[in-house]
């Protein structure tokens, strides 16, 4: 389970974020579920691995590939 402690502060067009908002909504998804799902996906796809919480309370890294 990912710790959900730090917060991003983006600046986006109001037009986008309401167009955002209300695909996220039609989706049965939050904006936060959506905005942490594409960085999980953008990390992944250029190979940068990260601790997560299970990581930290268990000790264990990421192993390298």
């Amino acid at each position: 389970m990912e710790s959900k402690t730090a917060r991003l502060t983006l600046l986006i067009d109001p037009h986008k974020k309401r167009a955002f908002e209300q695909l996220c909504a039609a989706q049965d998804l939050t904006p936060s579920q959506v905005v942490r799902q594409l960085i999980r996906d953008y990390l992944r796809d250029h190979g940068v691995e990260y601790e997560t919480r299970a990581d930290q309370a268990t000790g264990d890294t990421p192993e390298q590939e």
